[in-house]
Order: structure tokens, then C-alpha cells, then sequence
């Protein structure tokens, strides 16, 4: 990937989805009429694939949440019960009183002790690779082509600089939603990066199409944002602002049985991760804000 690339990836990164929550923890605030909690399950679940399990001679804790990538590695996990790291020799490391390793487990989970029995471990190296899926498709460009097609208007105002400065600008137009790219229109798109003349032309900010959505006025927005770029450029309409899905992922986060969440500029959703949910938190949410508004996953899914 090129630099321009890389740089590319984190201005998205930054300007059009917004993240919380780092490691897993088990549910301790206190549950409401008003407060939507994770279903108790009644049935085995187990993780998505394999995840770390820590013990730091507190007992070992399940990793659903984020792992901080120290060593030994960091988690506050769920804690696991009847874990026997006798039986699993050569499977995990230690260091410094610290164990870990990763493994696909299957249980039982007591929603309200927030702890999980084991019933089965698989270490990670004896999981069966799936075989690769097609990457996502790129995000496109929702503008229609203009009168001319797609090209630079200013080429005083096309450097990586004009771009950084026209992106930053972007989060601060009113009703500001999201910034994505479009690079497809560059003609070096899909050709071997390696090659020095390809990444040149790769870098080259002039073939790519800056994309903003507003739940403002988008040509009011467009013109304030063409004062600082020249280059190839399409605001849409959305139906949300990135401030009104941050106030409402706040609003939800803090849930029991919540492992962090974020939200989606670009599809108007927020996301959240909870240790496990068999639906009825999902309905709770839909009837609370509307369908497809607030989208639960959860970690712990049936065995």
C-alpha cells in the first residue's frame, strides 16, 4: 500500500466511523425497566472462532472484548470457570506468573454472574482455516457522473495537503455525517503496486473522488468544501449526522453485557458488541429507535 493509500485509510478511518469500548467486561451495571440487557441464555454457546484466555493468577478470564497487544497481552474478560490449563500443555504461553493462549470455547453463560463454564476447548492451531472470502466492495460514489465526467477542477488545490485540509474541514460543515474515497476512477487501480511507476500514479491525490455526506444542505456544503479542494469531488444527503449516532451509541454503551460498539457515518447505524443476545435485545432497541438503526452482534453465539 502506498503512502497516499495509508493515509487515505486513516482519514476514512477517523472522519466516518467513530469506536468505543476496548476489553471485555463482565455486566456489573444495574439493570432497569429502562436499561436494554443481554438475553440469559438457556443453551450452549460459544466464541466466533478462537479468542484469547488470560490468567494472571486471578483465574482465568475469556477475551470477547479488545486485547491490549502488551507482553504478557491485557484483557478484563469474562471470568471462566473450571479452566484447566493441565489439560492444555503446549497450547499457551507464560510469562511472569501471567498464562494466555487462544482457543475456541464453548459453554454455558450466567448472564447475571457474568461468568462462563466451559465445556469444550479447541485450541487455535487445530481450527480449520475457512477458506478466504472475497474482500468487501469498495464504497462507491452515490453522484451521478458530471456534465465532462469525473476530473480535477483547480489544479492549484490537488496536493495531499489541499486533501488533509479539505477533509478536516468536511467534520466541521454542518450536519456532517461521514468522508469516504473513491479511488476507482484511478487508472492505476488493481495494477501491481510494487511498481514504481504505479505507486507514483497510486499517490497521485488528482485521481481520486473525495466523498462527504451531510444531513445538512449539500451544496452548502460542497461550496465551502471546494474553497480548499480541486480535485474530484461528490456531497450527498444523509438521513443522520455523526453527532447524533455518537449521542445515541453513548446513550447505549454503557449497557450490562455491552463490550463496546460505533457507529457508521456512511450507512447511518450504530453498532454494538454484547456478550451474547438471542434477539430480544435487538427488538428492544428496534422498538426504542426504529429498525436497522442500532445493529446488535454478539460474541457468545449458539454452539
Amino acid at each position: 500500500m502506498t503512502t497516499f493509500a495509508r493515509e487515505l485509510a486513516v482519514a476514512v478511518v477517523a472522519t466516518s466511523a467513530v469506536l468505543f469500548g476496548g476489553c471485555a467486561t463482565a455486566p456489573t451495571a444495574p439493570v432497569t425497566s429502562e436499561t436494554p440487557t443481554a438475553t440469559r441464555p438457556s443453551g450452549l454457546l460459544t466464541t466466533r472462532g478462537a479468542v484469547t484466555v488470560i490468567d494472571r493468577g486471578d483465574g482465568a478470564h475469556l477475551c470477547l472484548g479488545g486485547v491490549a497487544e502488551s507482553l504478557p497481552p491485557q484483557c478484563a474478560g469474562v471470568p471462566l470457570l473450571e479452566w484447566d490449563w493441565s489439560a492444555l500443555d503446549g497450547e499457551y504461553e507464560e510469562q511472569g506468573g501471567v498464562r494466555w493462549g487462544d482457543f475456541a470455547v464453548t459453554g454455558s453463560y450466567d448472564a447475571d454472574a457474568g461468568q462462563f463454564t466451559p465445556v469444550e476447548v479447541v485450541p487455535a492451531a487445530e481450527i480449520p482455516q475457512p477458506p478466504d472470502s472475497p474482500s468487501d466492495e469498495p464504497i462507491g460514489t452515490p453522484c451521478a457522473e458530471p456534465d465532462g465526467g469525473w476530473r480535477v477542477v483547480d489544479e492549484s488545490r490537488v496536493s495531499l495537503d489541499d486533501f488533509h485540509a479539505a477533509t478536516a474541514h468536511a467534520s466541521t460543515v454542518e450536519g456532517y455525517a461521514a468522508t469516504w474515497v473513491d479511488m476507482s476512477r484511478n487508472p492505476a487501480a488493481g495494477a501491481d503496486p510494487l511498481d514504481p511507476a504505479v505507486e507514483a500514479q497510486l499517490s497521485d491525490p488528482r485521481h481520486t473522488i473525495l466523498n462527504v455526506a451531510v444531513a445538512g444542505d449539500p451544496a452548502a456544503a460542497e461550496a465551502s468544501i471546494r474553497a480548499l479542494w480541486g480535485g474530484m469531488l461528490c456531497v450527498t444527503r444523509a438521513e443522520r449526522t455523526e453527532a447524533e449516532l455518537v449521542a445515541l451509541l453513548q446513550e447505549i454503551i454503557d449497557g450490562p453485557g455491552v463490550l463496546g460498539g460505533g457507529v457508521d457515518g456512511i450507512a447511518g447505524t450504530v453498532g454494538i458488541t454484547v456478550v451474547h443476545d438471542d434477539g430480544s435485545l435487538q427488538e428492544v432497541l428496534d422498538d426504542r429507535h426504529g429498525e436497522g438503526l442500532v445493529i446488535v452482534s454478539s460474541a457468545l453465539v449458539p454452539a
